[in-house]
């Protein structure tokens, strides 16, 4: 590998005081990322790093145990699973060593049943969080949004996955890349799997087409990946026209996953912020609906978290004038939804009677619906419209100034709290900061809860509110201890971030939501947060990571 490669990171680490991540990407296993890993790993140990391997799988490759054999290890911890021995990195003592750089390969890994997190990328994160530099591996079709492009692609369901936001936010990626008849050389000549695994190989998985296609999948990542931190949306100024993304969401749907991976890839070429909104009608209230159906609509909640978006439900009977309030409200310029079910018949359409679809398009001026059939769902390309809506982003992104804020406070809760009483302590809170009339501060926050909750990942809610007269956005959290209870939705979070803003301008109250998105759902800083020892600890943490981030 070249020099300046390992000279980059090295001077990455010697700036740093947080964990750094560094990943090799790569199209497909064989083409070289634990080896060049490990080849960098010498050479920062001849810089006088102090580098550990925590886990490198070898696969048997004699080139790569070599390299490795001659690197300082942690040893690993082994688990019992139905009476198999099984190797997992030991977090623990990587932690306990507190290495400058530990070499942690194949970040999407699962680990085995009774390990302290289900991912290894999860592993990573609090070795992050500890302040350890690492040095990891992946290949691109692990990556959650490109799960069914990678299906259609080469008819292999890839299980083991990682959400997008990990790779998103290392701080270097380097790509891996050889010619796929180099690679299906080295297959051949039994340098990537034994001879007996060669042939079933090579017909099936590494077939060139599939390789083909992964590699230019790999190449296309990485240049978005690229063109987004060229263009990081919080280093210009503010939206002057709606250019969000938000997916429209059935508890029905019949493959909303798909849906959301499409709206995931789609905000990503964008590089905008998205969303994905539940409308909750009557008839779809926790009490009504079965619990099989409950169980869809939560797995696909969490996905869309997963994957990024912000997540909202409101409650409406119309569901098409709440989808485009939403819209409106929120500068929504791509409005995405599956196809739609039955087609309204013959006798109804003569008395007038449109389908959802027809009305969305019709009454939704000025934004572009994007009506997919899940069941070959395309990838998003980088189309004429998108590359104008692209070339906007790089002149209208959002504004440092804007995004400012005022930490309010912090309150903690030993025991469960209920969410309106939880709102109203917050809201004491912000009164102090400048929110000069408590009771209408409070009186709009009832009133955007009642049209349906904000949800950042599982364990955190994010009331919010446009307060007038209101100079800067101000923010308060509560930590629950034992849980903040949610009557109208049945459910139980550890976080509440409260948000007001002003009403003007308009796109600064969505440049707060992503800021404060993204602050709650940054892993590290949530489990950090909900470890913290006093309020006054939280309300420093916040106040570090809007100096860091902004």
């Amino acid at each position: 590998m070249n020099d300046h490669r390992a000279d980059s990171f090295l001077n990455m680490i010697r700036r740093s005081r947080r964990g750094r991540l560094k990943i090799y990407l790569g199209y497909a296993a064989g083409v070289g990322k634990t080896y060049q890993m490990l080849q960098e790993a010498h050479r920062l140990l001849k810089d006088g790093i102090d580098l550990v391997a925590g886990i490198v799988e070898t696969h048997g490759r004699a080139e790569t145990g070599a390299l490795l054999s001659g690197l300082p290890q942690v040893p690993m911890k082994t688990l019992v699973y139905r009476g198999i021995d099984i190797r997992e990195m030991d977090v623990d003592a990587v932690i306990s060593r507190r290495p400058a750089v530990v070499l942690v390969d194949e970040l999407a890994h699962t680990n085995a049943p009774g390990s302290r997190n289900a991912k290894r990328y999860q592993d990573v994160e609090e070795i992050l969080s500890a302040g350890i530099h690492v040095i990891s591996t992946l290949n691109v079709q692990h990556l959650e949004s490109l799960y069914n492009t990678v299906e259609r692609a080469t008819s292999v369901k890839v299980r083991e996955r990682l959400p997008d936001h990990i790779l998103s936010e290392a701080d270097q990626i380097v790509n891996v890349d050889i010619t796929t008849e180099d690679l299906r050389g080295r297959l051949k000549e039994g340098k990537i799997y034994s001879k007996d695994r060669v042939d079933t190989a090579l017909s099936k998985f590494f077939v060139t087409t599939n390789l083909e296609q992964l590699r230019e999948l790999t190449l296309r990542e990485l240049a978005a990946h690229i063109d987004s931190r060229r263009r990081e949306p919080f280093s210009e100024s503010l939206p002057s026209s709606p250019d969000q993304v938000m997916v429209c969401l059935s508890s029905r749907s019949p493959n909303s996953e798909a849906l959301l991976r499409y709206a995931s890839r789609l905000a990503g070429r964008l590089n905008r912020n998205w969303y994905a909104l539940y409308v909750q009608t009557p008839r779809e209230n926790p009490t009504v609906i079965d619990s099989e159906t409950q169980r869809i609509l939560t797995d696909t909640l969490t996905l869309a978290q997963e994957l990024g978006a912000m997540v909202f439900t409101y409650k409406g009977d119309d569901i098409v004038k709440t989808i485009l309030r939403f819209a409106r409200e929120y500068r929504v310029g791509h409005i995405v939804t599956g196809c739609p079910g039955k087609k309204v018949p013959f006798l109804k359409r003569l008395r007038g009677e449109v389908s959802m679809m027809e009305r969305l398009v019709t009454e939704g001026r000025g934004m572009t619906v994007v009506v997919l059939d899940t069941r070959n769902l395309p990838e998003p390309e980088n189309s004429d419209d998108q590359h104008t809506l692209s070339q906007k982003s790089k002149r209208h992104g959002q504004s440092r100034d804007v995004h400012g804020f005022v930490t309010a406070g912090a309150l903690f809760w030993d025991s469960e709290v209920d969410k309106d009483e939880a709102l109203r302590q917050l809201n004491e809170l912000c009164v102090k900061k400048g929110v000069h009339d408590r009771d209408a501060a409070l009186a709009a926050l009832y009133d955007r809860e009642r049209e349906g909750g904000t949800f950042v990942g599982e364990e955190v809610i994010l009331p919010h509110a446009r307060i007038p007269g209101l100079r800067k956005a101000v923010v308060a959290v509560g930590v629950g201890k034992n849980g903040i209870y949610d009557k109208s939705s049945g459910r139980r979070v550890s976080l509440i971030f409260l948000l007001l803003s002003p009403v003007e301008p308009p796109e600064s109250h969505i440049a707060m939501l992503a800021l404060i998105g993204k602050m709650a759902g940054d892993d590290r800083f949530r489990k950090s947060l909900l470890h913290a020892d006093n309020p006054w600890k939280a309300a420093q943490m916040i106040g570090e990571w809007e100096k860091i981030t902004t």
